[in-house]
């Protein structure tokens, strides 16, 4: 009797360790979570293949000085309109940005840029166009050159199509729904041997593993007590 006893004094710590432990990292992982990271829902299919219209992303807050070129990036700017936009920065404040060199390439301060999630790896639009960016300000294309309206379809305007810093909202790590097209964007390696490289990955994929295995050690743990018990009384 006291060694069932003591036996079922163990399995109890041992599933309440479990699923404490796992309702830390569950609950820990999605607060985190929030606190990181804001949905969007992508308005167009300007961004195809990369993210589609009607697609759910999850973009991470980040400050000004964290925008990289090659990043996706939900902004928000008035004279773009009042809905939140998503595009790609291929030039920061004081950037050359031309299009295109002789096989089609954007080019970012006379270095052509090879970007892999374009159609074909290469600028499908007609336009021509060279510009500067101005400081401060960010210069932004859709990955579906032929359709986008983007920086390149505002040279006319008087910061000829760039737009502020400040008016990124986020930038996007992963598609979140449909759940067939979720995952992680992949990196522009591209723009890495420009200035300042490309930005890191957020923390998305360590804190969607802490909210799985938090949620396994809790059904785990709950399931653990009553069978353990079961089989000490079997045996007692």
């Amino acid at each position: 009797m006291v060694r069932g006893s003591a036996g079922r004094r163990a399995a109890n710590v041992v599933s309440n360790v479990a699923v404490a432990l796992g309702c830390v990292l569950f609950l820990g992982g999605f607060a985190w979570a929030a606190v990181l990271y804001q949905p969007y829902t992508v308005p167009t299919d300007s961004m195809s293949p990369t993210v589609v219209g009607g697609q759910k992303v999850l973009a991470e807050r980040i400050s000004a000085d964290e925008v990289r070129r090659g990043d996706v990036v939900v902004f928000q700017d008035a004279t773009w309109g009042t809905a939140p936009e998503v595009k790609r920065i291929v030039g920061l404040g004081g950037d050359e940005v031309r299009c295109c060199d002789a096989e089609g390439r954007l080019t970012v301060n006379g270095k052509p840029v090879e970007e892999p999630y374009l159609d074909g790896g290469v600028m499908t639009t007609e336009q021509h166009f060279s510009t500067r960016v101005e400081k401060g300000r960010l210069f932004l294309l859709g990955d579906n050159r032929g359709i986008s309206i983007d920086s390149a379809d505002r040279l006319t305007e008087q910061a000829q199509g760039s737009v502020p810093v400040s008016a990124v909202k986020g930038r996007v790590d992963a598609t979140a729904w449909p759940l067939g097209g979720a995952g992680m964007l992949p990196r522009p390696s591209g723009f890495a041997e420009l200035p300042g490289g490309v930005s890191s990955p957020g923390p998305l994929e360590p804190l969607v593993w802490a909210i799985m295995a938090g949620a396994l050690l809790i059904l785990a743990g709950a399931a653990y007590g009553p069978v353990a018990r079961k089989v000490g009384g079997s045996r007692g």
